[in-house]
């Protein structure tokens, strides 16, 4: 199931492949830093001012905050919506160290020098152009600053049993993610890029999502189903001629097929990258 990178060509214009339908916060708003971002957790440091760039639904944002405290943590996220959720989402839960602001990750609207940590979850993938994304998030830390950036690599995505649909959806979302100016495979470049982008002392780790309970396969296979046919990945795939809404609907029967399935098993590989300024 292993992909050839040179199958995936990048277009230039970017669009965010997963939108912000609720099928799709519902699967960011599980994330913390113990599932998602564990390798940073042992160098966050009270009183440390945080950017987390693409902070979605804020739960990773939150966790930070509460982590640094009484240090600061502010969010971006290119959606407003989305930002004004989290931001709800800190006051019920009472956390008061945290921010959540729209802004651009190539236009970062902060003074040189001013975090001690920029953490970036899932976000370069999406990007059509990460290594200038990567020098801004370098102009914005302090001298010896923390980044930590986490993405997945679709190339190494495994599921059991075989099923012709969910291959058919893996090949698909390659196709529609890269046709959106992204990276599918961004997991495995993420140590060049941050070197290109002028950062020392990196340090590359990996680490996984599995899916393999009855709760993490109606959870994440029934979330899915409904992403297939309802969220922006699903108009995108349409638009661009690249599936049908026939298609689409097999797409979701095999995911709530494997999610029925006491066998089905699940695995996500998501490459970590820890770099000072």
């Amino acid at each position: 199931m292993q992909p050839e990178d040179e199958s995936i060509e990048t277009a230039p214009a970017e669009a965010y492949t997963h939108g912000h339908h609720e099928s799709v916060l519902r699967i960011h708003s599980w994330r913390t830093v113990e599932n998602s971002a564990a390798y940073l957790a042992p160098h966050l440091q009270a009183g440390a001012r945080v950017l987390d760039v693409g902070s979605g639904p804020g739960t990773i944002t939150i966790d930070l905050a509460r982590r640094v405290r009484p240090g600061t943590v502010i969010g971006i996220d290119a959606s407003a919506d989305v930002v004004a959720r989290a931001t709800g989402l800190a006051a019920s839960e009472r956390v008061d160290n945290v921010e959540f602001r729209v802004a651009d990750a190539y236009s970062l609207p902060f003074a040189d020098a001013s975090f001690d940590v920029v953490h970036a979850h899932q976000v370069l993938q999406h990007l059509a152009r990460p290594v200038d994304a990567l020098q801004g998030f370098r102009r914005v830390l302090k001298p010896g600053g923390l980044l930590a950036v986490r993405d997945v690599d679709y190339g190494g995505v495994i599921w059991s049993p075989a099923s012709s649909g969910l291959t058919r959806w893996l090949e698909l979302y390659r196709a529609v993610h890269a046709g959106n100016g992204g990276d599918p495979h961004a997991g495995r470049h993420l140590k060049r890029w941050v070197r290109e982008a002028g950062f020392g002392d990196i340090e590359a780790t990996a680490s996984t999502w599995v899916f393999s309970t009855a709760l993490e396969r109606e959870w994440w296979g029934n979330s899915w189903a409904e992403r297939a046919t309802t969220s922006q990945f699903a108009a995108h795939a349409i638009e661009s001629g690249r599936s049908s809404p026939a298609e689409l609907e097999r797409i979701a029967a095999a995911w709530r097929e494997w999610a029925a399935d006491d066998d089905g098993w699940l695995l996500m590989p998501h490459a970590e990258v820890l770099a000072r300024a």
